[in-house]
């Protein structure tokens, strides 16, 4: 099969970007449903700012490529490590090092 060129998108002017941390994902047979939300120390019930519905066609192509970037990325930048014992908020807070700071 051919594969099709990417087409250029528009992007909207007035397009608010969301910053998110979380995914909540759920799915029937025919639909993938992933809902984006900012989850914070202290918030209890956090809001989805965006919900995707997407096909499990089309999310099998999203993970694919979502792959392939991540692999992209390593390459350039180094492995993606993930929190071992530590929690994702001990992560995303932890202090950073200072230069010249002894260790």
């Amino acid at each position: 099969m051919p594969t099709q060129p990417i087409p250029n998108f528009e992007i909207p002017d007035d397009l608010e970007a969301q910053y998110v941390n979380f995914v909540r994902i759920s799915h029937t047979a025919s639909e993938f449903v992933l809902d984006y939300s900012l989850l914070l120390p202290g918030v209890t019930k956090p809001m989805v700012d965006s919900r995707l519905i997407m096909s499990p066609i089309a999310i099998k192509l999203f993970v694919k490529a979502m792959t392939e970037n991540i692999n992209r990325y390593e390459q350039k930048f180094g492995e993606i490590k993930l929190p071992g014992k530590h929690s994702l908020a001990d992560e995303l807070f932890k202090p950073t090092d200072q230069e010249g700071e002894a260790e």
